[in-house]
């Protein structure tokens, strides 16, 4: 690099730029924004305002203080970039001019250090300007050229770049510095500077990568810290070197084409990045395909553009029937593509040929057949099938199926399958054997899409379907159905009122007659012959029945035939009865009440007829001349066709009830008259005709309503009555079937305990005495050893071996016994304790042996001697005391 250098030799002040051309070398590679080169411009009056410009705005910019600075990025070419800077007073106009002219450094050759003779020289710029009288000299800031240094230098390391100074270290002593990422900032320690000599050094290798440039800035201080120049910046720009391989995005890419494509369709576009600068041909890359599987129909079927990596077909032939996918291996190599110099890496493109509509649904049969018993709707009758060659579940492949021809009543529809792409040939409409035995259909199938241009197949494929009615047995219909007959009421049992017979369809089917039955007859007033269908009252038939609605009685018929399987249909007898005056009017209410004066005394009544006209109103109403005293307390007056009004006659009757008779008579021919009782409850009144006496209330007594309301009150206590004696003896019952399930003998309250049985009583004499002396003779085959056991403590210690009876002839061996007994029981550590009981043996039931209180003593209790108790243990100490103790 040339180096770069600030003098000072004019010896007069010259307003203007101190050249006409200003040559520089700068990198290869400029980027927007950066710092090129200082303009140098000597103002002789400070006070001078100067605007500086470019010629090439576009690409260079000049600021107030003189630096040019790029506007973009660019690379210059190997021939010198020139431009002019201007500079204009603002306030003079005056303009002045210099040519600059940028010439690209050389590439880098690695000279080390030992080859480099020379270090450049950054020496601190100064400025000579006339001020008043004599020349002074005044410090001017400007832009030091960029430093260029290599990445990944092998040193050695520091390795030396530049040297600072300043012209006044002649005189003084100076100390330099530098600051800024690299030196005193993070990443700190990349750049040193030696505080005397000011040489600039750099202790390791840098990697453009991570950080492309440093701007440094120097400082040059007296050995008092005092600033003797003011800073100046250095930037150091790291020279890109080929360290990093071209990476793809990702390393399979995936593109689809369809099928038929003409050369030149775009494909898709793969992109690799590389670490490297991309203004430099370290990072200027270049695509290539290196294969391509499988290779037909062509082994080139694909291209890629070698700087943009889009990749577009060149032959013609792709069928996805033949090849559905095609892999391509793609290098991208750095250096502009360089197989020498360049670095490459590989990626994968997989595309994918998509399926267009090229090939048309083809029927596998020209002719189909199916059947359909008739009458049937929602039947698949017939599958159609087809073959088709796209790729499954795609507009391109499912069919669409139409009928051309054969159903113009539209008794069929075609639905397709999605699973299996078929037609669905399916009744929509009943269908007649009787009409139609046969059904030839054409149908055409074709697909969702319409098929690609230039393709030679039909667009559809057409077939023949061949349909087979079958005949069923169909139910049999009434004619006409309802069937209306209009007929007076009162038509009585056993006329004749109608014929209502029904028709079979089955006109190809032998069968025999039908026969009819009766289904629904709610007043049940006819009745149907099952031959001929004629129909007969067996009741009289009134009009005014619940079961006739607006005049109208329905009733229900079935008609049944012999065929397999039997069927049956049914058919509705509507029957429009005509009214006839067979109803005479009543009064209504039944019940009135009135004052006993003569005002006010108006009772409003109505008459009632379930007849309709003309067999009903207008109404006359009349009072009966017998008994005369209904004349002479009453009377009536008509006050519309269906209403009329009842009052007193005379001025007061006694309080109490009255039954008026009433005669109505309506209008019918002839007419029907009928004569009502109204009951009447005459009752003193108040100036409102209210009544105020209760003697109408006794009079009236109590209505049915009441009664029931009474009748059900009782039922319903007895019932409640009755369900508490039989809760009461049920838990009576209860009570003792709880008593019951504790047994007698196990409970100890008030009860007499019976521990064995050794005998019967003193009329017992039917027992033998032996089996008492011998009690082992009894069971010989179970000859236990005898002992004495407590009934309420298990023993801890071993059992001890009580003597053994053995069978003797003398009965005497009993008392023997007995002393042994108790001579055992004596050492027994495990008997209970003083007076409790003991049993010695089981005896067996149904002992022969006689009572013990059979045993008469011989001496009474007085004459007995107890001494022998003394001798019986400690056991019998208490007994012998109370029984043998002297007078005492």
């Amino acid at each position: 690099q040339a180096p770069i250098k600030a003098t000072c030799e004019d010896l007069s002040c010259k307003t203007g730029f101190p050249e006409d051309v200003h040559s520089a070398v700068v990198s290869r590679s400029v980027h927007g924004g950066q710092p090129l080169l200082n303009v140098r411009f000597r103002s002789c009056d400070g006070n001078k305002k100067i605007h500086f410009g470019s010629s090439e705005p576009e690409d260079f910019r000049v600021g107030e203080d003189g630096v040019v600075y790029a506007e973009r990025s660019f690379q210059l070419s190997a021939e010198p970039t020139e431009f002019v800077v201007s500079a204009q007073d603002k306030e003079t106009q005056e303009k002045w001019q210099m040519r600059v002219k940028l010439t690209a450094e050389p590439a880098f050759t690695g000279t080390s250090e030992k080859d480099q003779k020379e270090i450049e020289d950054i020496i601190f710029p100064w400025q000579q300007y006339k001020h008043s009288s004599p020349l002074k000299r005044q410090k001017r800031d400007w832009v030091i050229p960029p430093i260029n240094l290599p990445e990944n230098s092998r040193g050695p390391f520091p390795q030396e770049l530049v040297r600072i100074r300043s012209d006044r270290d002649k005189s003084l002593s100076l100390r330099y510095s530098v600051t800024g990422p690299g030196a005193d900032q993070p990443p700190t320690g990349i750049f040193i500077i030696n505080p005397i000599s000011g040489q600039l050094s750099v202790t390791k290798p840098l990697d453009r990568e991570q950080i492309a440039s440093f701007h440094l800035r120097a400082h040059a201080v007296d050995v008092n810290g005092n600033q003797v120049e003011n800073p100046i910046d250095i930037v150091i720009n790291v020279i890109d070197m080929n360290d990093n391989r071209p990476e793809f995005l990702h390393q399979v890419w995936n593109g689809t084409v369809p099928e038929g494509s003409k050369p030149g369709t775009y494909v898709m576009t793969v992109t690799a990045i590389d670490a490297d600068d991309p203004n430099a041909q370290n990072g200027m890359l270049r695509y290539r395909i290196l294969s391509q599987a499988p290779s037909s129909p062509s082994p080139n079927m694909f291209t890629i553009n070698n700087e943009t990596g889009d990749i577009i077909t060149v032959a013609a032939g792709l069928d996805r029937e033949k090849v559905q996918q095609y892999t391509l291996i793609i290098q991208a190599t750095d250096m502009e593509g360089n197989p020498t110099y360049g670095l490459s890496n590989t990626a994968t493109a997989v595309i994918t040929v998509t399926d267009v509509n090229d090939n048309p649904p083809e029927f596998t049969a020209m002719t189909f057949y199916g059947e359909v018993p008739e009458n049937r709707v929602d039947v698949i009758v017939a599958n159609l099938t087809v073959t088709d060659k796209d790729q499954p579940h795609t507009p391109a492949w499912n069919a669409m199926y139409r009928m051309t021809g054969g159903d113009p009543t539209g008794r069929f529809t075609i639905l397709t399958d999605p699973n299996s792409n078929d037609g669905l040939v399916t009744v929509v409409k009943p269908i007649d054997f009787e009409t139609n035995r046969m059904f030839v259909l054409t149908v055409a199938a074709e697909n969702q899409v319409p098929l690609a241009k230039g393709i030679q197949h039909p667009p559809q494929s057409t077939a023949t379907v061949s349909i087979t009615v079958i005949d069923v047995n169909e139910s049999p219909y009434f004619v006409p159905n309802p069937k209306l007959v209009r007929q007076e009421e009162g038509l009585l049992a056993g006329s004749v009122l109608t014929t209502f017979t029904a028709q079979d369809p089955d006109r190809y089917m032998q069968q025999t007659s039908l026969r009819y039955s009766k289904l629904s007859d709610p007043a049940n007033w006819l009745k149907i012959d099952p031959v001929n269908g004629q129909i007969t009252t067996t009741a009289v038939l009134d009009r005014e029945s619940i079961y006739v609605q607006n005049n109208m009685y329905n009733a229900t018929f079935l008609a049944s035939d012999n065929g397999i399987p039997p069927m049956s249909g049914t058919g509705t007898l509507q029957i429009y009865l005509l009214d006839i005056n067979d109803n005479a009017p009543q009064v209504n209410p039944k019940e009135a009440t009135t004052c006993e004066t003569l005002q006010p005394n108006a009772i409003n009544i109505t008459a009632v007829d379930p007849d309709i006209d003309p067999n009903a109103g207008p109404f006359a109403f009349e009072l009966p001349d017998t008994p005369a005293s209904i004349k002479r307390n009453w009377t009536i007056v008509r006050i519309s066709g269906d209403h009329a009004q009842l009052s007193l006659r005379i001025r007061f009757l006694e309080a109490g009830i009255y039954d008026v008779p009433i005669v109505i008579t309506d209008s019918g021919n002839p007419h029907a008259s009928s004569t009502s009782l109204l009951k009447v409850k005459v009752c003193q009144c108040d100036i409102n005709g209210d009544c105020t006496d209760v003697d109408r209330i006794v009079g009236a007594g109590l209505g049915t309503g009441a009664i029931i309301a009474i009748l059900l009150c009782i039922i319903i206590l007895l019932i409640l009555v009755l369900m508490f004696v039989v809760w009461m003896k049920r838990r009576d019952k209860e009570r003792q079937a709880k008593q019951l399930l504790i047994d007698p003998e196990d409970d100890v309250r008030d009860n007499i305990l019976k521990y064995d049985e050794e005998g019967g009583g003193e009329e017992d004499q039917d027992y033998d005495l032996s089996q008492l002396q011998q009690p082992d003779t009894v069971e010989p085959d179970a000859i236990k050893p005898v002992g004495i056991r407590r009934l309420d403590e298990r023993p801890i210690h071993a059992e001890p071996q009580y003597p053994v009876r053995s069978a003797a002839p003398h009965p005497g061996d009993i008392g023997d016994f007995i002393n042994e007994g108790l001579k055992a029981a004596d050492n027994d550590p495990t008997a209970p304790p003083y007076d409790s009981l003991l049993v010695f043996d089981y005896e067996g039931s149904g002992s022969t042996a006689g009572s013990l209180s059979s045993l008469n003593s011989s001496s009474s209790g007085g004459e007995q001697d107890y001494d022998y108790l003394n001798d019986w243990g400690p056991r019998f100490k208490k007994l012998a005391d109370m029984y043998g103790g002297g007078d005492d």
